[in-house]
């Protein structure tokens, strides 16, 4: 497939290169000159069977493109869709944004019969970000057994569309989850993006360098994402604002539970029941998958699987059937 990736940060980049080193024609373009030099550069040392090209515009990325990945912050994806649809692209078009109802809304505006036109849109968004950032982080395997949700719109979204994008991402390794823009967006609230704002809360408090010093497991595994660029977690999280409120509004009940225990008489013996929900939470995490099993695609079948916090590991050939797995 010949693919552009517009935008060459850590998913983009690894986008490229993953797609690349499965054997795709892969062409990348990124606003900022010194990026598309990195990428270049990369690409000259990379092995002959998984180079990509680098092009000063999108213009030149989507030519000839069948499928148009979107890897750039919310805030400039009208503009990238603006560029794009002025060029009359006809193929498809994905992204890896973290919130999904505001692109979906973005990207109505330029479906057929609007003021602009696509032929077709699926919204994705790879569960496989680093606190790490830009195309020197980039990594072909970072989508190894990664959950890749892929959004699917009953009376919006084609399904024909919808499979050929997983089969192209459970080529990568990835595990690709059928999900509404709607239902994703409440589920990373509570799984990325009030994470990220909790760790920030925490980090700022180990401003003192002797609780620096003694930082150990607990400290970096519970703040490793405050190191994400703090525009990137602003994007996300002020995007996903109606989704965060209400999961923000309950971490911080349950915090003030906490913080109410402390005071009791035996707070040892308070903070027992408060620590055994979110520790029965936690241990029965990630759930163990039951067997693969081939599956009819439909609609309402992909999305009573992801909802069932089940996912597709391969598409057939004939797009007839899929390979589904649900948990235990």
């Amino acid at each position: 497939m010949r693919v552009a990736v517009i935008g060459m940060g850590l998913i983009g980049g690894s986008v490229l290169r993953a797609l690349a080193a499965a054997g795709h024609d892969m062409v990348g373009f990124d606003a900022d000159p010194a990026t598309r030099g990195t990428a270049r550069t990369a690409a000259a040392e990379a092995p002959p069977s998984a180079r990509w090209r680098i092009v000063p515009s999108v213009s030149a990325a989507v030519a000839d493109a069948e499928l148009c990945v979107i890897a750039v912050p919310l805030p400039a994806l009208e503009t990238v869709l603006d560029e794009i649809t002025g060029r009359g692209y006809r193929g498809l078009i994905t992204d890896v944004t973290s919130v999904k109802l505001p692109v979906l809304d973005l990207v109505e505006r330029y479906l057929e019969g609007g003021s602009q036109r696509l032929a077709g849109f699926v919204g994705g968004h790879p569960m496989a970000g680093r606190e790490t950032s830009g195309f020197t982080a980039a990594d072909p395997r970072l989508f190894d057994d990664c959950a890749w949700v892929l959004g699917l719109e009953p009376g919006r979204t084609m399904l024909g569309d919808w499979l050929d994008l997983a089969d192209l991402v459970t080529s990568l390794g990835a595990r690709a989850v059928p999900t509404t823009a709607a239902e994703h967006d409440r589920a990373v609230a509570t799984i990325s993006h009030v994470p990220h704002l909790v760790a920030s809360a925490v980090a700022e408090q180990a401003a003192d360098p002797l609780a620096a010093a003694l930082g150990a497991g607990s400290f970096r595994d519970g703040t490793r994402v405050a190191a994400t660029r703090s525009d990137l977690v602003a994007a996300m999280c002020g995007g996903n604002a109606d989704s965060v409120r209400p999961v923000l509004d309950a971490v911080i009940e349950s915090l003030t539970a906490a913080r109410a225990a402390l005071d009791a008489r035996d707070p040892i013996a308070a903070l027992r029941p408060w620590l055994a929900s979110g520790h029965r939470v936690r241990a029965a995490w990630p759930a163990t998958p039951g067997e693969p099993l081939p599956m009819r695609p439909s609609v309402n079948a992909l999305l009573d699987l992801g909802r069932a916090g089940g996912w597709i590991t391969s598409v057939s050939k004939d797009r007839t059937t899929v390979t589904a797995v649900r948990p235990e």
